[in-house]
């Protein structure tokens, strides 16, 4: 086994700001949140997804829904009297902060104007200000994992209170979305295994496990107090269930077994489609006839195991291809065409907002996200290709520990979020969309760094 290398960090003394810089940070900050929350701004009023009024209503009917956090419900719910806004700024602003914190982990603090400059570029070259304006708990994901990275590697440039301000985002990040769960958890697991076969800093694991922690704490307590249910979100298995059926699976099992009394699905074996979507929350569909999540999930469980037993080769492969595919699925999606059941709940809880949500751009037509994606999609895949030559080339390019640590994180937590959302999902642009973004971010970082004198010294190398 290599040995591990233990990341040498220089701890960062309280700098003391002049009047003249403070403002600078200010208009600067002001500038991030102000870019961040710009589609919203454009829009007329913060974007909704199909998925927002899933998670609106779990505080209002105060009971848990498929895949719906009731704790983001609780936070859009709570800023319904101020129609979502302070949803929007507060995404922007926690953005904004953790990129700040990231920049200076990396020796580039210190620099509001170019804070405010990579804020621009990601905004445009990525779909971060999309994930940060929409009214779904997406732009949390990247948020962890930049959380993680600095708790786990560059703990000693953050101030106690920048510490604890992580391990809420973490927290709050899985707390509003299952998978966010899933990733911290495997990333943390992943990057601790790393260390132990390659001469990388080796992760420190104490607030990343407590951020973990709180997190679940934050999700069963959540969900106590707003659903009186001390239990996760449900619907996990339905959603690999959907998967299942888009693979065939499903299709193969139920040739085998069907026609069947024990099994109820066996009655609508010709209603079953061959995409998952179709299957969870197309109109009419067999699943809501079933019962949905909670009247069919104790069979999609047991079918689920009965095919892992029958067709064992079938669902590693399976696995492998749909993870292969979310890799490398990751288009920046903006939903105009299908938001009908967010606009009928917010239609039916929240009329006095009803005005509003329907005369936003988003609602007045289709809006088309090809251009975006021109631009997105090249942007995320040299990124992606950048961040793994810089690693795999590291020792030629003297890359300090920190900086490579950044790579290994981005790239794992994009391996891993592509088994997790493509295997208990199925592969979905949105899932990775949320996620790649990181890696052009790490891939400039690596370049400006390079560029201007480093005012730290140059970091040990890491190979």
């Amino acid at each position: 086994m290599a040995e591990t290398v233990v990341a040498r960090s220089t701890p960062v003394a309280p700098e003391i700001t002049a009047p003249t810089q403070t403002w600078q940070w200010l208009l600067a900050f002001a500038g991030m949140v102000l870019v961040l929350s710009a589609p919203a701004l454009w829009n007329g009023f913060p974007l909704i997804f199909p998925d927002t009024g899933g998670y609106l209503t779990r505080p209002i009917l105060r009971e848990l829904g498929m895949g719906r956090s009731a704790f983001y419900g609780w936070l859009l719910y709570i800023s319904v009297p101020f129609a979502f806004w302070p949803v929007v700024l507060a995404q922007a602003a926690l953005t904004a902060w953790v990129v700040v914190l990231t920049l200076r982990a990396l020796s580039l603090g210190g620099r509001p104007w170019l804070a405010l400059a990579a804020v621009l570029l990601l905004a445009l070259g990525t779909g971060l200000a999309w994930s940060a304006a929409y009214l779904i708990p997406d732009i949390f994901f990247p948020l962890a994992v930049l959380a993680l990275y600095l708790l786990a590697f560059r703990l000693d440039s953050l101030a106690t209170w920048e510490r604890i301000g992580l391990v809420a985002v973490i927290a709050v990040a899985i707390a509003s979305h299952m998978a966010a769960l899933g990733l911290c958890v495997a990333l943390v697991a992943v990057l601790w295994l790393a260390a132990r076969v390659t001469r990388l800093p080796r992760p420190r694991l104490r607030y990343t496990v407590a951020a973990a922690a709180a997190g679940v704490a934050l999700a069963l307590l959540s969900n106590f107090a707003i659903a009186h249910s001390f239990r996760f979100t449900p619907g996990g298995a339905n959603f690999l269930f959907g998967r299942l059926v888009e693979d065939g699976i499903v299709a193969r099992y139920l040739d085998d077994r069907c026609p069947d009394p024990a099994l109820r699905i066996c009655a609508y074996v010709r209603d079953i489609p061959d995409h998952a979507d179709d299957w969870l929350w197309g109109p009419d569909t067999a699943f809501y006839k079933l019962g949905g999540h909670a009247g069919f999930g104790g069979e999609a469980r047991e079918i689920i195991v009965e095919t892992l037993k029958r067709y064992p080769l079938a669902h590693v492969a399976a696995a492998l291809k749909a993870t292969a595919v979310q890799f490398v699925t990751f288009a920046t999606e903006v939903s105009s065409v299908d938001n009908h059941p967010a606009v009928g709940t917010l239609a039916e809880y929240t009329p006095q907002l009803l005005a509003r949500v329907m005369a936003a751009r988003q609602q007045q037509g289709y809006f088309d996200a090809f251009p975006l994606n021109v631009v997105h999609i090249p942007v995320a895949a040299l990124g992606i290709a950048g961040i793994a030559a810089a690693f795999a080339f590291r020792r030629r390019l003297a890359l300090p520990p920190e900086a490579a640590a950044l790579c290994l994180t981005v790239l794992l937590a994009l391996a891993v979020n592509a088994a997790i959302c493509g295997v208990f999902s199925h592969p979905v642009d949105r899932y990775q969309s949320r996620l790649v973004l990181l890696a052009p971010f790490a891939l400039a970082l690596l370049l400006v760094r390079r560029n201007l004198a480093d005012p730290l010294g140059r970091s040990a190398d890491l190979a």
